[in-house]
């Protein structure tokens, strides 16, 4: 049996990559798929790769404490919420899934309205407001392993890793360093922002490339959309030809940025992580201390935890650099964090999600025999 999802997973590439994920494990077993995103040109930089499927950008923007921050958050939910309820009532969905943000919260509450059963995904070992305001009403609220919510009700717990879109998986590193101009024969920093880059991981890359010039490293650095241009630099060393050290805006390409390096420096987004375990790429995490909730710094320790690679405070950048060369030069230790980081690859959490799924939507006696729901017209509210 067909049944028809809209996902709510814009704002940031750690909502919208595992919406791609669970729209293609659908889309393969039969299903029709609408992805609701953000505007932000991060998402639809992405969106581009992915022209079979079908994206609607509605309006809202991030929750802030700010006042004018706060005002304009309610304002633009009120909006959404607007556009929301004209768009569930044209698609008539069966099923709305949330991979949290506030694109989820708007979709979530029509879809309630319509009595249209609702999913939510948490990825973060501290799960976000949306998850933790809605998951109440969810008939399915899917969190980390060992993660609960005291407001989800344990029939409505179940328990996934963050599904990894199709293209992620290991590349061979050589050809991977071509791919983004580097040497393929010298070691390779990447730093990786996230979807929207990082400040000061970026200005920290800037301050040391010619220390890691004078090491033998070269640098791949994703500074994020609006944070700089495109740039490949050639720096003099001592005893060696030059190194290089590339500055791009943005990857659409993460399975080959993190299959080129030889150690990552990142934030700790849920998202990052899934693909840095997928590729099995060691990294040292610096968590943005602004997370909501801190939820960064909690995914960063449970990484560390599994063996993954190691943690670093923001305020300790100064000492980045020695961790940095100390891992990098330590082929037995760079073994060591590939294998747990292979351990902690959950290969089915896609497959776990589209049976529950299924699951709840099929008939109780398991026959499939309940009528085939009709098309509905895509929504003109786009």
């Amino acid at each position: 049996m067909s049944w028809k999802f809209l996902i709510t997973c814009g704002g940031t590439g750690g909502h919208l990559a595992p919406g791609i994920a669970l729209a293609e494990g659908l889309t393969a077993r039969g299903h029709t798929v609408t992805l609701f995103i953000s505007q932000k040109k991060v998402d639809a930089r992405l969106a581009e790769k992915y022209p079979h499927f079908t994206f609607v950008p509605v309006p809202g923007m991030g929750f802030s404490w700010h006042p004018l921050g706060f005002m304009r958050f309610v304002v633009s939910q009120a909006r959404s919420f607007v556009f929301s309820l004209r768009a569930v009532r044209e698609l008539r969905p069966d099923v709305i899934v949330g991979f949290g943000g506030f694109t989820s919260l708007a979709a979530v509450v029509a879809g309630r309205l319509h009595r249209i059963p609702v999913a939510l995904h948490e990825a973060n070992r501290i799960p976000g407001r949306a998850v933790r305001l809605l998951g109440r009403f969810a008939q399915r609220v899917y969190l980390p392993p060992s993660v609960r919510l005291r407001s989800v009700r344990a029939s409505a717990t179940r328990h996934a890793g963050l599904p990894v879109r199709r293209e992620i998986s290991r590349q061979p590193a050589a050809a991977a360093r071509e791919h983004l101009g580097l040497d393929p024969n010298q070691k390779a920093l990447i730093i990786f922002g996230g979807s929207q880059g990082a400040a000061p991981l970026n200005d920290w890359a800037r301050n040391h490339l010619e220390r890691f010039a004078q090491a033998g490293v070269q640098v791949c650095c994703v500074t994020g959309l609006g944070k700089g241009r495109h740039e490949v630099l050639q720096l003099g060393t001592k005893t060696a030809g030059p190194i290089r050290a590339v500055f791009t805006p943005f990857c659409d390409d993460v399975a080959g940025l993190f299959s080129a390096a030889d150690l990552v420096v990142a934030r700790a987004g849920a998202g990052t992580i899934a693909e840095l375990v997928r590729c099995t790429t060691p990294a040292i995490l610096v968590p943005f201390p602004q997370a909501a909730d801190d939820h960064q710094r909690a995914n960063a320790a449970f990484f560390e935890k599994q063996g993954g690679g190691l943690v670093i405070d923001q305020m300790f950048l100064g000492s980045l650099y020695a961790e940095v060369t100390e891992v990098i030069f330590n082929d037995w230790l760079l073994r060591k964090f590939r294998d747990n980081l292979a351990r902690m690859e959950h290969a089915a959490s896609l497959d776990v999600l589209l049976d529950d799924l299924e699951g709840l939507l099929a008939p109780p006696d398991g026959k499939n025999s309940a009528p085939q729901p009709p098309a509905a017209a895509q929504p003109s509210v786009a």
